[in-house]
């Protein structure tokens, strides 16, 4: 839930009767919980090696991993914004299918390039298509729903796209206009089968909620005030600056670093479990990945129900299943628009009739559901950077790292943090991995990474904070920006995901792995 220019809606966030809570999870129940809710308003990189699959699992064949890729995926020069934009008439597909490019540019002619992304050899990409020369036409002005201040582009199809040959994965399309300048469409070919593979869950509702093209996202308003901010967001519209910058941050360098490993991998979207929980029936985890805030309570329930049924969760972030959206019809097709009233949520038309589709945070009422209740930690506040510090180092998800009890990894917590909260709804013991101190809003708290285990044998590990996937390129200037990470933090998040990953992708974590370490009074005291 990042803010910060993007962020209006609050500055410097904690949330009151969750920031030093005094007690352990026996302390406060869960109705006195709401209450409070209601008033608040180290080792390089290992080999690539395969984990064991067990019976029903399907590896992506070593051939795709192992295949030439290319750095020529990377973007080239944006220009003005209306050079060259583009979306895609659906989120994704399954292979095979066909979609449509709905693109607007100021030049005479266009190309796209498909780049799926992986290891490659460290190459990153693999180009898999590329679109003969389109012309080009710019498009009109975007139009504006007034009811709900969502900014709609409603281009019409520019490109067809056949599918068929592609492989399962995640895909930056590459606008690329007669001029020379280019954006990215963050694109994904669907997974019909999860059984036996890990699934990464991208999170294109969270990447829509702080797109601003047009003027407007769930946090602004063409005047960039938060009165002024829309209401619910269209994915008929491009995504602004490159085009994908919440998949390359969040995103892309997990992708990699699984494929590398090469583990069996299945590739979903958290739009698509939504409608369909059927990839997550027999995998052996689910990865969500660093910033993945705004989830429909259909997909909330779906998770749920695979962690019941013994599938693994990696939360690789912070502040996961934050928000309740809604999802509703677009232009010409469903499951188009992403609604989120927020703070306005007595505006929403499911108020008070739908209490559970009331579209704010889930913890707060009329249909309060916190988020620990599935990730085991809270989102706490906003904004923070500190050292991510080690407290359990015998947990296997830190084998081979190298630490000690008290090691710290400088700016690894930020930009927001989760923590064990005690009083909130968790679903069992919790073992606390790290507990690293902070100062959020002149507050001193803590960010926790958490794990624990369910009946039916599934592992749940939560990180605590959103900078986890951009610590695997830390010290690298890969993004732009490395908040301070060096190469240690790289190594050390590194390993421990890696850990994560093949403990993760053998089956229920309970079976293969010691249990947790119950010790959140130990921690918090009570």
């Amino acid at each position: 839930m990042q803010r910060g220019p993007d962020r209006p809606d609050a500055g410097a966030v904690t949330h009151p009767g969750f920031g030093v809570a005094p007690a352990d999870g026996s302390g406060l129940g869960r109705r006195r919980f709401l209450a409070l809710c209601a008033g608040a308003g180290l080792a390089t990189a290992a080999a690539c090696t395969a984990a064991p699959s067990g019976p029903g699992s399907r590896p992506r064949p070593e051939s795709e991993r192992d295949a030439p890729g290319t750095t020529a995926w990377r973007l080239g020069p944006t220009g003005p914004p209306d050079a060259v934009s583009g979306y895609p008439d659906r989120v994704s597909v399954p292979p095979g299918e066909s979609f449509g490019l709905c693109v607007s540019t100021t030049a005479a002619a266009f190309r796209v390039s498909a780049f799926r992304i992986g290891w490659y050899g460290g190459a990153g990409a693999r180009r898999i298509w590329a679109s003969g020369r389109t012309p080009g036409r710019a498009r009109a002005a975007p139009r504006v729903l007034a009811a709900t201040r969502t900014v709609c582009a409603d281009w019409p199809v520019t490109l067809p796209v056949d599918t068929t040959g592609w492989p399962e994965g995640a895909y930056l399309l590459r606008l690329e206009a007669d001029t020379g300048h280019q954006r990215y469409i963050p694109f994904v070919v669907r997974s019909t089968d999860g059984t036996g593979r890990t699934v990464l869950l991208h999170a294109p509702a969270t990447w829509q909620a702080y797109n601003r093209w047009g003027g407007a996202s769930l946090y602004t308003g063409a005047d960039g005030g938060y009165a002024g901010r829309s209401l619910a967001v269209s994915f008929d519209r491009p995504y602004d600056g490159s085009g994908a910058e919440k998949f390359l941050t969040y995103e892309r360098a997990l992708v990699v670093l699984a494929e590398r490993l090469g583990i069996p991998l299945a590739y979903s979207t958290g739009t698509d479990v939504h409608r369909d929980p059927e990839v997550l029936r027999g995998a052996h985890a689910l990865v969500c990945l660093g910033h993945d805030e705004y989830w429909t309570p259909e997909q909330r329930a779906h998770v749920t129900a695979a962690r019941d049924a013994g599938v693994n969760i990696a939360f690789l972030g912070a502040n996961t299943c934050f928000r309740r959206v809604r999802l509703e019809p677009g232009t010409g097709a469903m499951d188009r628009t992403v609604v989120c009233y927020k703070s306005d949520y007595r505006a929403d038309p499911s108020y008070p009739s739908a209490p559970a589709q009331v579209t704010t945070d889930y913890r707060l009422p009329p249909g309060a559901d916190p988020e620990s209740a599935l990730t085991g930690v809270l989102y706490e506040g906003y904004p923070v950077d500190a050292p991510y510090v080690v407290r359990a180092p015998g947990h296997w998800a830190y084998e081979g790292t190298g630490v000690r009890a008290g090691d710290g990894f400088a700016h690894l917590v930020g930009v927001e943090y989760d923590r064990v909260t005690p009083g909130a709804p968790t679903p069992g013991p919790l073992e606390i991995t790290a507990h690293s101190p902070l100062v959020c809003a002149g507050r001193p708290s803590h960010s926790d990474s958490a794990y624990y285990t369910t009946p039916a044998g599934a592992g749940v590990l939560a990180t605590g904070t959103m900078r986890w996937v951009e610590g695997l390129l830390a010290g690298t200037g890969e993004l732009g920006r490395d908040h301070g990470m060096d190469a240690r933090t790289r190594a050390f998040v590194t390993r421990t995901t890696e850990n994560v990953l093949r403990m993760f992708a053998r089956g229920p974590a309970a079976r293969h792995a010691p249990p947790p370490d119950a010790n959140t009074r130990a921690v918090y005291g009570g």
